[in-house]
């Protein structure tokens, strides 16, 4: 990418770039709500859904959901403000993973669920994040090396398979929660197809905010609809403090156990792609130049945020690529709005009240809507997939056999609950891991490694036209996806310009080459008439290539 300058001041002065440019506090504020509103959903479904799947109490979840909201604002602070080099000084909200929700929910159930699941987990989240920032600090050589392992056609395979094994999980949610007394009644589909129409009306209107906040509209429309018909209970918000802190080690001291940090660490590998791509996405947007150390800052933000998520009870986080979309709606490129956005994080996640509103959502309403986004989440990586020659059969067999791999746990659970050793079966009875792994190894087996470096790599993870988005709610992959489109669509149309300029151009010096040869045959038809009539006449200099006239030829 061609280095944008910073426009130059009437004074003849370089200006402060637009995403370095600090906006007035009310606009500041303005901005930086609507970025909380479009990432908000996305932001508490993950404890919600990992939370219930380890059986937590109301206490437990209100409390993980702060934690998270805490968290993200503080890893939202350290990516776009920075801190030395930690941190890309880019418009880019941090998030919780959805790439982390299966592989934590089988490390978590593993332990035994409940808080001793929770701790597992974080042992195994803070000793990835550690992983995570080490690596972003090896030399530039290395570190493109290694992010050659994820081509498109693996990247593309992660997150269709990410999708695909989520989808269950939000339609277990629609059904009404596994284990709840009446899972399967009709009551709770009616609620989770209720807020998948009006989240799909949403998104027909085609207005961009709408598209942006359509999920979170969708849950609180949802709710309020179960409310009105007494199917949402609120009877812990009255009991919630006003005010809570999110203290270091909350649940107790994490346990660190081998296999689980193995499966965390394959997830911070992907995610790693997914915020490199973001980090070129937002770039390209902001015209600002990005380079590997850009990159190997932000991924340094993803490892401290993740490692500091593990200490105050949340869990790995990523660039979120929905915010990523809207910086492309809105054009205001400030990264000072992402300032703000974490400061609004943080007090949220001071609110415990607040938390017990988002931990109310009936199971179907939630379903309804996770299901949309995990579905949207399999079409990033379908999408990413398009883009790969799968006419080479050995594409086709990365894809499909890994897809394969993928679904076994499934297909087969009795295979890893009755017949595997339980410390293999929290690592492999995840089909985000064996999927993972299958795509990378038969990737290095057909493939070898790329010569693409990180900037092509991260295609694969994200609808976005350069970044993964294993991460995003839909409706956000979805508006990146557009937003990058326009801006190549912008890009062809003025280079299709510029060729018909060339042509153009091209055609007009053959036309007055044409017209000089016309000249020259003319006159020598006039010298050859003077030569009869006998008239001496001088050599006419002949026209060189590079249009000025050669010497004259010497006379006999």
């Amino acid at each position: 990418m061609a280095r944008v300058a910073a426009p130059l001041s009437a004074t003849g002065k370089q200006s402060t770039h637009p995403v370095d440019e600090v906006l007035p506090l009310p606009k500041l504020a303005l901005y930086g709500f609507q970025h909380v509103l479009a990432f908000y959903a996305g932001a508490v479904i993950v404890p919600i859904i990992v939370g219930g799947a380890l059986g937590l109490t109301t206490e437990q979840l209100v409390y993980l959901i702060n934690a998270d909201l805490f968290t993200c604002g503080i890893a939202s602070i350290i990516q776009a403000w920075g801190i030395g080099r930690i941190g890309a000084r880019l418009p880019l909200i941090q998030g919780v993973t959805f790439t982390a929700v299966s592989p934590m929910i089988a490390i978590g159930l593993g332990a035994g669920g409940g808080t001793a699941g929770l701790l597992v987990i974080y042992g195994a989240v803070i000793t990835a994040g550690i992983a995570t920032f080490a690596f972003a600090w090896l030399p530039p050589k290395a570190f493109r090396t290694i992010m050659r392992i994820f081509p498109p056609v693996v990247t593309g395979t992660v997150i269709t398979v990410l999708g695909i094994v989520l989808i269950p999980v939000g339609l277990n949610d629609a059904a009404g929660g596994l284990g709840s007394p009446d899972f399967g009644a009709p009551k709770h589909f009616a609620y989770a197809g209720g807020t998948m129409l009006f989240i799909l009306i949403l998104m027909k209107l085609g207005r961009p905010f709408l598209n942006s906040i359509s999920i979170l509209l969708g849950l609180v429309g949802g709710t309020i609809v179960a409310f009105l018909l007494g199917d949402a209970k609120f009877g812990d918000v009255s009991n919630s403090d006003w005010i809570g802190i999110t203290t270091p080690f909350y649940y107790g001291a994490p346990k660190f156990e081998w296999f689980p940090i193995i499966l965390m660490l394959i997830v911070m590998l992907i995610t790693m792609v997914e915020t490199t791509g973001d980090t070129y996405a937002v770039g390209d947007i902001v015209g600002k130049e990005i380079d590997s150390e850009t990159v190997a800052r932000a991924l340094r933000a993803d490892g401290a945020a993740t490692a500091l998520g593990g200490v105050l009870n949340s869990f790995p986080y990523v660039a979120f690529a929905e915010n990523v979309g809207l910086v492309r709606m809105t054009k205001v490129k400030s990264r000072f709005v992402v300032v703000a956005a974490g400061v609004f994080m943080i007090v949220l996640g001071l609110l415990p009240k607040a938390a017990a509103i988002v931990a109310a959502v009936p199971h179907g309403v939630l379903g309804g809507a996770a299901t949309v986004m995990f579905a949207m989440v399999a079409l990033a990586g379908i999408q990413t997939l398009g883009k790969v020659d799968l006419k080479e059969e050995k594409n086709a067999l990365i894809v499909g056999v890994s897809l394969a791999f993928a679904l076994l746990p499934a297909t087969v659970p009795v295979f890893f609950k009755e017949h595997m050793n339980v410390d293999l079966s929290s690592l492999l009875n995840s089909g985000v891991t064996l999927g993972a792994t299958a795509a990378i190894v038969l990737n290095l087996i057909f493939n070898g490694l790329g010569k693409d470096d990180a900037h092509n790599v991260p295609a694969a993870a994200s609808p976005l036209a350069d970044s993964p988005l294993a991460e995003a709610s839909a409706a956000g992959t979805a508006v990146a996806d557009t937003a990058v489109a326009d801006t190549a669509a912008a890009d062809t149309a003025a280079a299709d310009t510029a060729a018909a300029d060339t042509a153009a151009a091209d055609t007009a010096a053959a036309d007055t080459a044409a017209a000089d040869t016309a000249a020259a045959d003319t006159a020598v038809a006039d010298t050859a008439a003077a030569d009869a009539d006998g008239e001496p006449t001088a050599a006419i200099p002949a026209q060189s290539a590079e249009g000025e006239r050669s010497a004259p030829a010497p006379t006999a």
